[in-house]
């Protein structure tokens, strides 16, 4: 009797080549290609244990290198968010906030009644006064200002730059006493390829630099990995901006957030392994527009978040109720645009509370304290262990 052939497993539920760490079911998209499912913040839920605690006992301080924040938000340099007095506000409330040092507030002495425009600009007439605003130079001296200013207010002082202008002004931010770098694009990798110019070499770079570096985007394992062993102390999970970017309408290019923090929290875990010990914090950049996106992204594995349409809301926000980022003025391919957000509240109160609104858009740190707290667990590595679900 001949033996009965084996049936072949269907395509849809194949699983992809690599390390058993990695291996996924992939589903067909069409004969020629295929895809995993990947699941944003909206897709899953948090799971409650067996025990529950009181919100007072719960920590949601966070520390990356020597710097201890006493919670894990950082705000993202967006020129709708940071000004050097919201960074300094965002500092003492317990956060890091980043200043964006290609923004406004390095090309211009007061920018203030150009932020003012802004928020008057009406429909398609906004993207193209922006790029005009933006053409103006940065100014070496204001990047010093601004960072001066941070330091003697007496927070930790963070300001970014993208990978194309790092080399050219990391030595006066440096000079100026920065205490955290970081380097932030829509996608960052260890290796880009370039024949027009050359390349930041980001490991060399990072090795001679005598401050902690904060780098990103990424959204798979192997480019988090890549950038990991580069010796950045975090990396950034997504491709920023969030509300105000267009990148998947532009470029075709996005990953959901709940699986790319999976995944780089994953590489962080490897890597972990590889390197002997040493651990690389995952800051979730993106799509963190409500508390419980907050929780999400912790349960999915971040350290802490950097938020910007959040705080776009707050009374002191610079964008007074618009937001935009850096890719909403890109001078040949725009890849955001301004948004307008109702002004809800004081920073402090989007923040701590107490939240007017139900929401999700104020009491952001006591939200994730008390979604800590229902779950039972009692600081952030902990709760990066919950149960998730696919809801």
């Amino acid at each position: 009797m001949r033996p009965r052939a084996q049936r072949p497993e269907p395509a849809h539920s194949r699983p992809a080549p690599g390390p058993s760490s990695l291996r996924r079911v992939e589903i067909e998209i069409g004969r020629a290609k295929r895809g995993r499912r990947a699941y944003s913040f909206d897709d899953i839920a948090i799971v409650p244990s067996r025990r529950t605690r009181d919100p007072e006992e719960v920590s949601v301080a966070w520390q990356i290198d020597a710097y201890r924040f006493e919670m894990p938000v950082v705000a993202a340099p967006m020129d709708s968010v940071m000004s050097p007095d919201t960074a300094i506000a965002m500092g003492r409330a317990g956060g890091l906030g980043v200043l964006n040092l290609e923004g406004l507030w390095t090309r211009y002495e007061d920018p203030t009644s150009l932020l003012e425009e802004i928020a008057e600009l009406r429909g398609a007439a906004a993207t193209e006064r922006m790029q005009q605003i933006y053409a103006a130079p940065i100014q070496p001296e204001l990047i010093t200002a601004r960072l001066k200013q941070m330091r003697e207010a007496g927070v930790t002082v963070a300001g970014s730059l993208s990978p194309q202008n790092t080399k050219q002004y990391a030595d006066i931010v440096v000079a100026a006493g920065v205490d955290m770098f970081v380097i932030r694009g829509t996608t960052v990798s260890a290796e880009h390829v370039s024949s027009q110019s050359e390349p930041l070499n980001l490991k060399n770079f990072i090795y001679e630099l005598d401050v902690p570096v904060i780098v990103g985007g990424c959204a798979t394992y192997q480019a988090a990995l890549h950038l990991m062993r580069t010796g950045a102390a975090g990396v950034l999970v997504g491709f920023g901006g969030g509300a105000a970017h267009t990148t998947r309408t532009v470029l075709g290019v996005a990953v959901p957030m709940a699986s790319a923090v999976a995944d780089v929290a994953a590489a962080r875990r490897d890597y972990l392994d590889e390197s002997g010990g040493r651990y690389v914090h995952v800051i979730a950049d993106g799509s963190i527009g409500r508390s419980g996106d907050v929780a999400k992204a912790i349960a999915c594995g971040a350290d802490a978040v950097m938020v910007g349409s959040p705080l776009a809301r707050a009374v002191e926000a610079p964008g007074r109720g618009f937001h935009w980022g850096t890719e909403a003025h890109h001078e040949d391919l725009p890849r955001g645009e301004r948004v307008q957000f109702e002004t809800i509240g004081s920073m402090e109160e989007i923040l701590f509370g107490p939240s007017r609104v139900a929401d999700g858009t104020m009491n952001l740190v006591g939200a994730l304290r008390r979604s800590m707290a229902t779950t039972g667990y009692t600081d952030l590595k902990e709760f990066q262990r919950i149960e998730v679900v696919i809801s």
